[in-house]
Parts: C-alpha cells; sequence; structure tokens
C-alpha cells in the first residue's frame, strides 16, 4: 500500500493534533532532562519520582518484579536510585507510565494499545539482555529505554484517533487494514517528531528515525540491536505483527552484531517471558 490509501484529511487530522497528548508522563518528561542536563543528586532525582505517589508504588513494583529485580528488593526511590543507577530508574518511571499510557476506554482502540505495549515492553528487555549479551553493558539502560520507545509513534497515532472520536470529529477508524496503513505509514514521522520537542537525546530519535528503513547506520549498535529485537518480536507474533517465517540468523542485523543461533534462543524464551510480565503491570 502507499500514503495515498490513508484518506488525505484523515492524515492531516492526525497529524496536528497536539504534541501534549498524554504520551509521556509529566515526571518522566522532568526526569529525563535532569539527566540530559547531567545536573543532579540522588536526593534531588528521588525527590522527582515521588511527586506522583502511585507512579512511584509502580516504579518499585516494577523494579521489584522478576525481570527487573537484582539480587534484593528495592523499598524506597532512593535506593532504587543508589543501587540502580539514575539512568535505570528514570527508565522505571517512564516505563511505568506507558504501561498506563497504553489503554484506552474505548474497547477497539484499547485492543491495539495492549498488543503495542506487548511490544514494546519485550522490546525493551530483549534489547537490554542483547546488549548485555554482546559485551555492551555501559549502554545497556540506554538500549532499553531506546528499545521501550522505538514505537512511541503508534501509541501517538492511537491517543490522536480516540481525542477525534471523542470529539466527534471521526465515527470510526477501526478497520484492521486502515490502522496498521496508518501506522506504516506515519508511525515513524510522529515519534521523530515526539522526541525532537520533548528534546530527547539524539540516539533515541535516531533509533526512532531508522529501525525500519532499509538504508541504516549499520554502524551504530544500539540501532542494529533495536532493529533484531523488534523483528525477533514480530517471528513470535509478540505485539501487532506475526512473521514466524522470519530467518533472524540471515539479518544483517544479526550478523553486524555477531549473533549465534543459541543468543536467538534465549532471546525468543526472554520475549515470552516478557509477555506475562508486561500482563501484570
Amino acid at each position: 500500500m502507499s500514503s495515498a490509501t490513508i484518506p488525505e484529511t484523515v492524515r492531516r487530522l492526525l497529524a496536528s493534533q497536539p504534541i501534549e497528548l498524554p504520551i509521556f508522563h509529566p515526571v518522566a518528561l522532568k526526569l529525563q532532562r535532569m539527566l540530559s542536563d547531567y545536573d543532579f543528586t540522588v536526593d534531588e532525582v528521588a525527590q522527582v519520582a515521588n511527586e506522583d505517589m502511585s507512579l512511584a508504588s509502580q516504579m518499585l513494583k516494577i523494579a521489584n518484579s522478576p525481570m527487573y529485580m537484582g539480587r534484593s528488593k528495592v523499598a524506597t526511590i532512593k535506593e532504587a536510585v543508589i543501587r540502580l543507577g539514575a539512568q535505570q530508574v528514570i527508565n522505571l518511571v517512564i516505563a511505568a507510565s506507558q504501561a498506563a499510557a497504553h489503554s484506552s476506554p474505548n474497547p477497539a482502540l484499547d485492543r491495539y494499545m495492549k498488543d503495542l505495549w506487548l511490544h514494546s515492553h519485550g522490546c525493551a528487555i530483549g534489547a537490554k539482555w542483547l546488549a548485555l549479551s554482546c559485551g555492551m553493558r555501559a549502554v545497556a539502560d540506554e538500549t532499553y529505554l531506546a528499545a521501550l520507545l522505538h514505537d512511541v509513534g503508534k501509541l501517538y497515532l492511537l491517543k490522536s484517533i480516540e481525542r477525534l472520536v471523542q470529539a466527534g470529529v471521526i465515527n470510526s477508524l477501526f478497520d484492521d487494514e486502515l490502522i496498521m496503513e496508518i501506522f506504516e505509514v506515519m508511525h515513524v514521522e510522529q515519534g521523530y517528531r515526539l522526541m525532537q520537542h520533548w528534546n530527547f537525546p539524539a540516539m533515541y530519535a535516531n533509533v526512532i528515525r531508522e529501525h525500519h528503513l532499509d538504508q541504516w547506520d549499520e554502524v551504530n549498535k544500539m540501532l542494529a540491536i533495536v532493529r533484531l529485537v523488534n523483528l525477533a518480536c514480530r517471528r513470535i507474533g509478540l505485539g501487532l505483527k506475526h512473521q514466524p517465517e522470519l530467518a533472524l540468523i540471515s539479518t544483517p542485523e544479526a550478523q553486524i552484531l555477531d549473533i549465534t543461533d543459541i543468543q536467538l534462543v534465549e532471546l525468543e524464551a526472554l520475549l515470552e517471558e516478557s509477555r506475562e510480565a508486561a500482563l501484570e503491570m
């Protein structure tokens, strides 16, 4: 399909929605800015993270879940910052807020959002694991966040559709073929737009911009990891697409990262585990 199959009026309506749609929690944005400016203390990070107690509680729940937990549980946000580090705490804030954002009172839209959350969360878990497996420990937490946000443009589009339906501007856009076409044509540009508007570091914006391109920066190992994990999710049907015929070992991403068949089997097993963990958030 081409972009011409999307009615131009619909495309304009979606693209013109306010950038402040509830995609990112204000606390998550504030913490991300602090980290980007390298201007924070442990106490300041903990104080900001505690500004929303329901979010803080969800953060601790995630931090202590089997997929995230270290050797012992953390009881407070400050303890989490000290033990896990500021970047991982920010990842937890964004993960907790994203889990809540992927829901809608509209049953048709809620189905897409839930599947999208399973995919985004699985990609994040798998990307961090793969970064560690590839000897990229120094950027494992950043790789997690890049994977978590790689499809944020799809969430933005779903929130835009939800808002337009609630306002009575459109009646229904829940045809699967049309929704998937909207995603294919618009989600990268809208996700990149979000990253730029909220001043997220370029490494995240670049992953969003290039995670589907045929010609991409093959030197960027973070991008290669996100692309490969994204394909692994598709292969096992974790998310909106299922392509079991994908041969991951033959992809340029697997070759660039020097991935083995055993690692791919382990990655897919981890992604299956993430499916259950995401449903409990």
